[in-house]
């Protein structure tokens, strides 16, 4: 049986402030957690509702309080914090992500699933960012966040510094079908309301557009962040 404390911790990491306090964030799932412990993340403890090596064998009842999912799964794991990079520079041998102030956990965690997928190593991200240890976030990111390397960096500072091309999905960009697309660069994507800040939008040097191709008059007045990366990390792989 849990303690008031144990549920008392493991609740308060649902706010970031709680998170970095502590140096903790929570994961749930046989699969979010395995790929976590394989990819070497320390855990701090894990509760499973059956037996499991190295787990708390808890009631169901006791995974509900604790979970932060509708229906919880199984096995949940708090994890230690990784420290993070230092002084990140931008790889311009290989492409990665920027992402500049997206605020919604489930479009962040897609996002972080999107570049797994495409094997996109790296994606920057600003410090206004959502965090990627939100509980929401590393549910939707069904594990990829174990495989790919998340940086918090002034993304100003990365990017004026950068040695590669900055693409950017702009819409004054060219037609994302009809452009040049290097098998290295960095790609930005903006913020769901407002996209890239002006700022950022100085250092893109190739500014994309992914055209609709709808013929009527009234349609969508734009696309869902996520599914914008998807199709723009799809269309690079697919000419390189």
């Amino acid at each position: 049986m849990l303690s008031k404390n144990q549920i008392k911790l493991i609740r308060s990491l649902e706010l970031r402030k709680n998170r970095k306090a502590e140096g903790l964030f929570v994961a749930e799932g046989p699969k979010v957690v395995g790929d976590l412990l394989r990819a070497g993340f320390k855990p701090y403890a894990t509760y499973s509702t059956t037996e499991r090596p190295d787990s708390l064998l808890i009631s169901k009842s006791d995974l509900q309080r604790i979970s932060f999912l509708q229906h919880p799964q199984e096995v949940l794991a708090v994890f230690h914090i990784p420290s993070p990079v230092s002084r990140p520079q931008a790889e311009g041998n290989q492409l990665s992500l920027a992402l500049d102030g997206i605020q919604d956990p489930g479009n962040m965690g897609t996002i972080i699933r999107i570049a797994d997928w495409f094997g996109i190593n790296t994606v920057y991200c600003s410090p206004d960012t959502v965090d990627i240890y939100n509980p929401k976030v590393v549910q939707a990111t069904m594990g990829s966040i174990a495989h790919v390397n998340i940086i918090y960096t002034d993304l100003l500072t990365l990017l004026e510094h950068a040695d590669c091309p900055v693409y950017g999905t702009l819409l004054d960009g060219e037609d994302i079908y009809r452009q040049e697309l290097s098998a290295n660069g960095i790609i930005v994507m903006g913020n769901e309301g407002n996209g890239i800040s002006q700022p950022v939008r100085r250092f893109i040097t190739h500014k994309l557009y992914i055209p609709n191709f709808h013929a009527a008059e009234e349609t969508a007045e734009s696309l869902n962040v996520a599914i914008a990366t998807a199709i723009t990390c799809s269309e690079f792989r697919r000419r390189n």
